[in-house]
């Protein structure tokens, strides 16, 4: 079973992390709400089905890598999946601080696969149906992303790919307070959450949370 304070870990992580994913998908948040024919829908609702998509995308892709838990059984690989989570998600606390860029390298390495489902994405523009905003989400949750890349590795550490598809899921349910209101409200919300003060007290959260996620005892370690 997965433990609560993974789920509500990873909840955080997509909350703390919206600043970036602003970058990433709030452009077509907002082409989504006013991409519309205001008389047949509500904004609100073509949002609801971009980000559910978005969210299911996620989960999806928990439950493929969290598919691998017969490997991870192993205390040694558990052991080093969980380092290297948690070494990635203290690169993207830096990232999302504006401290440090490396991080970038990561979603570059994610442009392959996007490159072939963008074309895809493009189709369904304008958005005029909640089914067709649904699927746009489905396909913009692939969007190379170092925080979900981050936070995927750490999902796959539950061993479970129940349990890793929840986390990512709820990750997703994170972003979606940003999103959803950068849709409705773009140039409000960007500059609450480009400030650079609110950027470095997200970036620190990030870090810590990556902090806590070493296995710092399996490694002979403490932070005492």
């Amino acid at each position: 079973m997965t433990e609560p304070l993974s789920v509500v870990t990873a909840l955080f992580l997509g909350l703390l992390g919206s600043a970036h994913c602003l970058g990433m998908c709030g452009g077509i948040s907002s082409a989504v709400a006013m991409g519309i024919d205001r008389q047949n829908q509500r904004p609100a609702l073509l949002l609801l089905g971009f980000n559910s998509g978005r969210i299911l995308s996620y989960a999806l892709a928990g439950a493929i890598v969290g598919s691998i838990g017969w490997l991870i059984r192993s205390p040694e690989v558990s052991l080093f999946l969980r380092c290297m989570a948690g070494a990635i998600l203290i690169m993207m606390g830096l990232y999302v601080a504006q401290i440090w860029k490396g991080l970038s390298y990561l979603e570059r390495q994610g442009s392959h696969l996007w490159k072939h489902i963008q074309p895809l994405s493009r189709k369904l523009l304008p958005v005029r149906t909640p089914l067709q905003s649904l699927a746009l989400g489905l396909l913009w949750g692939w969007l190379p992303c170092g925080l979900v890349y981050s936070t995927l590795i750490w999902s796959a550490t539950a061993g479970d790919w129940t349990e890793s598809a929840l986390m990512m899921a709820s990750f997703g349910l994170g972003t979606l307070p940003a999103m959803f209101a950068t849709g409705l409200l773009a140039s409000q919300v960007q500059a609450l959450l480009k400030n650079r003060k609110a950027q470095t007290v997200a970036g620190v959260m990030i870090i810590a949370f990556g902090l806590y996620t070493i296995p710092w005892q399996g490694l002979g370690l403490t932070l005492a």
